[in-house]
């Protein structure tokens, strides 16, 4: 623990130990238990994942699971799906993390997910590089974008606008079974 703020730095984080299920991330200098998902939000991480490559084109490298920190200190934080120009995915190293937020994230909403935890984030994210934050929420069918001050909502009938791509997604697709 760094002996002035009481906060866990980046370095002092990256010395502690694997939780025995699921994986740790450091939110504004706390340690935070993320348990592993369920089958669903993994199928739901796969499927955001596949449509985004389809839309994304050769300029953007997207990923499940995105480890990134959002500031240089106090913050390791993972998205469920994440989307960055392939100039920043080349441009950091195999032992790094991407610095700043990517461009899109997703996050597949969880039970357990509370509406100040989802504000903090998307906050976090978006004051620190991101410009496309969605929340995907399985039980009520729904996407939501938010873009600067705007938020959207996207329903079964819609299709979902991003201003990083040309193309759309059809919000039925996210949620069809395979």
């Amino acid at each position: 623990m760094a002996a002035t703020t009481g906060l866990l730095t980046v370095e002092e984080f990256l010395n502690l130990p694997d939780p025995k299920e699921g994986h740790i991330e450091l939110h504004h200098g706390e340690v935070v238990v993320v348990p592993p998902p369920k089958w669903g939000h993994q199928r739901l991480q796969g499927r955001l994942s596949m449509l985004l490559e389809g839309v994304a084109g050769e300029g953007y490298v997207v990923r499940v699971q995105m480890v990134f920190q959002p500031t240089p200190e106090h913050e390791v934080w993972v998205s469920d799906v994440g989307c960055v120009t392939r100039e920043r995915d080349a441009a950091t190293g195999d032992d790094e993390y991407i610095m700043g937020a990517p461009e899109l994230i997703i996050e597949v909403l969880s039970p357990s997910d509370r509406v100040d935890e989802i504000n903090d984030k998307m906050s976090t994210y978006m004051t620190n590089g991101c410009r496309s934050f969605w929340t995907v929420d399985d039980k009520c069918k729904l996407v939501s974008v938010t873009e600067g001050d705007v938020t959207r909502h996207y329903g079964q009938s819609d299709s979902i606008s991003c201003s990083l791509f040309q193309a759309q997604i059809r919000v039925e697709e996210i949620f069809s079974t395979l």
